[in-house]
């Protein structure tokens, strides 16, 4: 089957099976920052933005995404690179497999949430695990993310 939808801003048309998973559609297309973690929506590894929304994209059929925008990491890869710095300056930069998606999930609340608080980051990142680090990093560093204009 034929599965139209804007990836990063361009539109793409996917070749698929009906019982196809996004994750699974990105990574044979070389959208290779998707990344395979749990495949039971329990990590977060696989986030990418449906329509501005995090999803874990392991459980989201392709066919289902018809005709929507699909952000990864590379589609925001300014934004991806200033929090980078942020995390570095933090040490909060482990081995690097979850920051794709903690990334867009960052990103997303960024645009979602107005001077969110501390509680507010930790409850809206409460689905990207990061098996590395005990988190006080990496919310620092996403608190001065989110200060930067």
């Amino acid at each position: 089957m034929l599965v139209n939808v804007i990836v990063n801003q361009e539109t793409k048309t996917f070749v698929c099976e009906p019982g196809d998973y996004l994750l699974d559609t990105l990574r044979a297309y070389n959208y290779l920052s998707v990344r395979r973690g749990c495949d039971n929506t329990s990590c977060g590894v696989c986030t990418v933005l449906l329509n501005g929304k995090p999803v874990p994209s392991c459980s989201v059929l392709t066919a289902s995404v018809e005709g929507k925008s699909i952000i990864t990491v590379e589609g925001i890869q300014a934004e991806a690179e200033k929090l980078g710095r942020h995390f570095g300056d933090e040490g909060a930069d482990q081995c690097g497999y979850c920051n794709p998606s903690l990334a867009l999930t960052v990103y997303a609340m960024k645009n979602d949430l107005f001077q969110p608080t501390e509680a507010e980051v930790r409850e809206y990142l409460v689905g990207n695990l990061c098996r590395c680090t005990g988190y006080i990093q990496q919310e620092r560093a996403i608190m001065k993310y989110l200060g930067d204009e």
